[in-house]
């Protein structure tokens, strides 16, 4: 049951809302919102499933909704808040403006923080001899940098020991290449907080900060890299968390990208040469006598693997690869790969296990004093390089070896021909569901969970999202679920036109159309984006249209040209002075692009959001769907582009005085089968079909 004391600061915030907010509006949604989250949290509606999956329309005000419900029970039980966002964007409005807000609307004390990757953060060890600090660079390093990059990297180094920087790379001035990022970051392996010097690093620092607050602003990817540390090694432990999952609707695909593995086989067989090369100057650092087992079976493991890996890479035709990939169908392996694959996750595995005991046993000297910082330190961060390769490598040649599974979907399984170095292939694997993962990692063990987006369901149902991301739709298993209409009146404030077309967008004569079309559509005096699929497409009308934009006097972006940044500055600009602004872009334009007003009077959707199976993966999920009788289109294809034409539809109504046309140039919705289901999943505009 809700405490009184959360049930009072509940109620006391969203009084206090009307007095912090201009022209604020009392809405029965946001009110409903507020009252189910915090129900849910506190066990009103099922004792041990405490989560709720709300998908809330445009101008609800959901982000302040859930704080409103999630912050008090979580303080008022002792427990940690976890925000976790799909955008910088998003985690940037929680940060500066939603938080902030919250707070002044509270009459209780709580503490909010950004979490970030340890990507994110230098190794303050590398730094230094990245730096030639103590005898120079990391021999690591595949070549030796630049002396204006070691210029760099003393820079950075003096900010860093005076206390001028704290090690983030987003609060240095200035962008870092990523090849230098990539000399110097911190990994789970090389940063030790066992070693004094290292509990001061700049991940350490930051994560002991972490430990202090109450709600920690994250995202998706954070979330799923801490779930596969086994959860509380980043960010809390999910026993006592209550996760808000905001743009819940990337979550699967995130969570699908960590599960996923890959590493190229002479990619490997070189730096596994030079860990070979030093295996004997890492032993001499550890007890002779208890290290020399752990030395004798990684120098076995290495001088097996070398001539396996090498020899594998010459086994492979590229011949046989359609664009440069080779998938294997369901999965399946041929026999002989099989059996190679075993014998890789073997020798693999004990690499990794060894090289990560070696390790342990030289900071272990340093505990007891055997050993000094200055000699172990470099090692340490040399041999955390090799047990990250060496982890990945495992878990790359444990995912092929795995043997057919008899329910549930297949591994996706293929071969990359490498970019990078001549006859080299890359081995890839990922699972094509992740729904059970998600449930093992972070629903059966979290203390609550809110899923909110303005886009959970396709063509009105939940289910599609639900099976992607491992969610009882039963109703005994106690999930809340909750769909909520913006208070926009979409039927007064908008017009949805279907004109007719001489083709539809499949055909080859479409982007002529486009090109025809699209001149007698843009609004004069007004700001218009259009919507293609494709940059192909977009590149080309751009191209043909510009000339002809400037003789009317209006002025074309087009996304990739610029920075989303720079384009929305010149297009603000545009607009204020009345003058045409027209932007084209692609399908990240769709989603989180904010214009409110008369920032966005027409909107123009090319062609229905359809994404084309490219990716092995995608094209494994569909085989597999085939196999068990399914359709693929029906079951994938189309639920995905729902929501996309619902987020791209979704830029034009802001707040609830915008009013706007949105121009669908797609025949399918009116002539297809499918057509009415993605129709009728839109807003309720007001609809003009020619």
């Amino acid at each position: 049951m809700i405490t009184s004391k959360a049930q009072q600061a509940i109620r006391s915030s969203y009084k206090n809302l009307q007095y912090q907010l201009d022209h604020f509006v009392p809405r029965r949604a946001q009110n409903y919102l507020v009252a189910e989250i915090a129900k849910t949290l506190c066990g009103e509606y099922h004792k041990s499933t405490r989560m709720i999956v709300a998908e809330a329309g445009t101008g609800i005000g959901k982000s302040l909704s859930y704080l409103m419900a999630t912050i008090p029970v979580a303080v008022f039980n002792r427990r940690k808040v976890v925000i976790s966002t799909a955008t910088v964007a998003l985690q940037e409005q929680l940060l500066n403006k939603d938080l902030p807000l919250y707070r002044r609307l509270t009459d209780f004390e709580f503490s909010f923080l950004l979490a970030k990757g340890r990507q994110r953060y230098c190794c303050a060890e590398k730094l230094a001899s990245a730096s030639g600090v103590d005898g120079g660079q990391l021999a690591m390093f595949e070549s030796k940098p630049k002396r204006k990059d070691v210029e760099q990297f003393e820079t950075m180094y003096k900010a860093l020991a005076q206390g001028k920087w704290d090690g983030d790379r987003d609060a240095w001035p200035k962008p870092i290449k990523d090849e230098l990022w990539q000399m110097i970051v911190s990994d789970k392996h090389s940063c030790n907080n066992s070693m004094p010097t290292h509990r001061n690093c700049p991940f350490q620092k930051a994560r002991a900060e972490l430990d202090k607050v109450d709600v920690i602003i994250a995202n998706h990817s954070l979330v799923m890299a801490d779930a596969d540390l086994g959860g509380g090694v980043i960010l809390p432990e999910p026993e006592n968390t209550l996760y808000i999952f905001d743009e819940a609707h990337h979550l699967p695909h995130v969570a699908r990208d960590h599960s996923s593995a890959a590493a190229s086989l002479k990619g490997a067989a070189s730096w596994l040469e030079r860990l070979n090369q030093s295996v004997t100057k890492f032993a001499n650092l550890a007890d002779e006598k208890r290290v020399a087992r752990f030395r004798n079976e990684l120098q076995d493991s290495v001088q097996q693997l070398l001539p396996s890996l090498s020899q594998l890479a010459s086994r492979f035709d590229p011949t046989h690869f359609e664009d440069n990939i080779y998938r294997f169908e369901n999965g399946e392996l041929p026999t002989w790969l099989e059996e190679e694959a075993r014998d890789l996750k073997k020798l693999a595995q004990k690499g990794a296990q060894t090289v990560a005991k070696i390790a342990d046993l030289i900071a272990e000297r340093v505990k007891d004093g055997e050993l000094s910082n200055k000699l172990a330190e470099p090692a340490l961060a040399e041999l955390g390089f090799y047990i990250q390769r060496m982890d990945n490598l495992a878990q790359v040649w444990r995912l092929m070896a795995e043997p057919t599974r008899e329910e549930g979907a297949p591994l996706a399984r293929w071969l990359e021909v490498s970019q990078e170095r001549e006859g080299d292939f890359i081995v890839n694997v990922s699972p094509l569901e992740v729904g059970w993962q998600l449930d093992q990692q972070l629903w059966s063990r979290c203390v609550g969970a809110v899923l909110t987006s303005a886009t959970l369901r396709a063509l009105n149902s939940f289910s599609f999202f639900c099976r992607q991301a491992g969610i009882s739709e039963k109703s005994e298993d106690g999930v809340r679920f909750l769909a909520l209409a913006s208070p926009f009146d979409y039927a007064q404030q908008a017009e949805l036109r279907i004109p007719k077309t001489p083709c539809e967008p499949q055909a080859p004569q479409f982007t002529d159309y486009l090109i025809e079309a699209l001149p007698n559509l843009i609004v004069d005096k007004k700001a218009n984006l259009v919507l293609f699929s494709s940059y192909w497409q977009m590149n080309q009308v751009a191209e043909a249209l510009s000339s002809l934009f400037v003789k009317k006097g209006w002025t074309l972006q087009v996304q990739g040209q610029e920075s989303r940044s720079e384009i929305l500055k010149k297009h603000k600009t545009l607009v204020q002075c009345q003058k045409t602004s027209v932007l084209f872009g692609t399908g990240s334009f769709s989603e989180g692009l904010d214009l409110p007003g008369e920032l966005l009077e027409h909107l123009v959707i090319t062609k229905i959001p359809f994404a084309v199976p490219t990716s092995p993966v995608e094209q494994a999920h569909a085989e597999y769907i085939e196999r068990r009788g399914g359709n693929p289109f029906m079951q994938i294809t189309v639920p995905e582009a729902s929501k996309k034409l619902i987020q791209s539809v979704g830029r034009l109504l802001r707040k609830e005085r915008d009013s706007g046309t949105v121009t669908i140039l797609d025949r399918r919705l009116v002539t297809k089968r499918y057509g009415s289901a993605l129709l009728d999943s839109l807003p309720p505009f007001k609809r003009v079909i020619e």
